[in-house]
């Protein structure tokens, strides 16, 4: 090869590299803003780096080393508490904001969500928002699961219920600003666990088809309706068996940032173990093939009854993935929480996990300024 060649070619692989990691970077919604557009890229170059650790309303509540609930404490967290950081990733249930409730399903005022919003993005950490929303057709929760699907899609005699719910949703998410008055950037991720069917939009529920076009008519109204651009879109079903079966209600690359899926502890260790290998392999394949952020969304183990399911469960199983987060539930009650308390059995294995070099809380992730600079 003369040099001319080997210099064209050196080129062209140099093109394909930076197309490649542009596709990997840029984020579904064109319009995106700079926040927007600036978190995606840094959140994929953080895959070398390591996982995000995440907690469900970690600053909402939690427990007392009594075992009883604080709720609403500023400047508390029980990840805190434990460890001495905020976790990097915080997520936020927006359920009942549709029925223009000025609490969540799981009690928590929307004005006092919407200054936590604030309070992480402030910091430097991520947000991620859930929408477990009540049956539109029926008005019963999100649990009922009566075949509602094709009542609110376009032409559905529910329709106009659900753009009223849209609307209710899209007016909180317009509030989310930073101090300059830019969009604060957000993960949603709607319709979730879908290839179970506990949801009114699970499997069993609606079509594939029906699914992917209430999910598609639910983003470009948001975006083009709402005129929010500040939302990084996240497509989670829990436990599935094959690729096919990942993105058997997949609604195309033009409406997701991020693949994830959803998977608790059941059973024993090694069926966890199992489950979990199988679901992340598909997943960081899936991911790879389409360019979007992979992420462990949703896990955890009720309780906390294993002393060092921290170090000798959750870290070997997701070690060997890249996975932007990994994601557990909350601090409910003393009877349902999923990250430690001080206290708690496994809180001494927990800050073992913490320290490991490859597990990052806001302290490694606030110095980055994901928002505003690119790595």
């Amino acid at each position: 090869m003369n040099f001319r060649n080997l210099t064209l070619g050196l080129t062209l692989a140099a093109a394909l590299l930076a197309g490649r990691a542009q596709a990997q970077s840029a984020p579904a919604d064109p319009a995106a803003t700079p926040e927007t557009k600036r978190l995606l890229s840094n959140l994929h170059k953080l895959l070398d780096k390591g996982v995000m650790f995440g907690h469900q309303d970690d600053m909402a509540y939690g427990l007392t080393p009594e075992g009883q609930r604080w709720i609403g404490e500023p400047g508390r967290s029980d990840v805190k508490s434990v460890t001495g950081s905020y976790p990097a990733v915080f997520g936020w249930e927006l359920g009942h904001v549709e029925l223009d409730s000025a609490r969540s399903l799981d009690a928590v005022p929307f004005a006092k969500i919407r200054e936590y919003i604030k309070q992480v993005y402030a910091q430097g950490g991520v947000n991620t928002i859930s929408w477990h929303l009540d049956n539109p057709h029926d008005g019963k929760s999100a649990w009922d699961t009566t075949r509602t699907v094709s009542y609110i899609l376009p032409g559905g005699e529910d329709h106009a219920k659900y753009v009223t719910y849209l609307d209710r949703l899209g007016t909180f998410l317009a509030t989310l600003k930073g101090t300059k008055g830019e969009a604060i950037p957000v993960i949603f991720r709607p319709f979730h666990e879908h290839t179970g069917s506990w949801f009114w939009w699970g499997e069993k529920n609606c079509t594939p088809a029906q699914y992917k076009q209430l999910y598609e008519f639910t983003i470009n109204y948001l975006r083009d309706t709402k005129k929010l651009h500040n939302l990084l879109i996240a497509y989670s079903p829990s436990d599935v068996e094959t690729p096919a079966h990942y993105l058997e209600r997949y609604p195309g690359d033009g409406y997701v940032d991020v693949l994830g899926f959803d998977v608790y502890y059941h059973g024993d260790g090694s069926a966890f173990k199992k489950t979990m290998a199988t679901n992340l392999t598909i997943l960081t394949e899936v991911a790879r093939e389409h360019h979007k952020l992979p992420a462990l969304t949703e896990t955890g183990l009720e309780r906390l009854p294993d002393a060092n399911w921290w170090t000798k469960t959750l870290l070997p199983t997701i070690a060997g993935y890249k996975l932007s987060y990994v994601l557990v539930w909350r601090n409910g009650r003393p009877d349902h929480y999923y990250a430690p308390y001080p206290g708690q059995a496994s809180a001494a294995d927990f800050k073992t996990f913490a320290k490991d070099k490859k597990v990052l809380l806001e302290k490694q992730l606030a110095p980055l300024k994901i928002y505003s600079k690119t790595l």
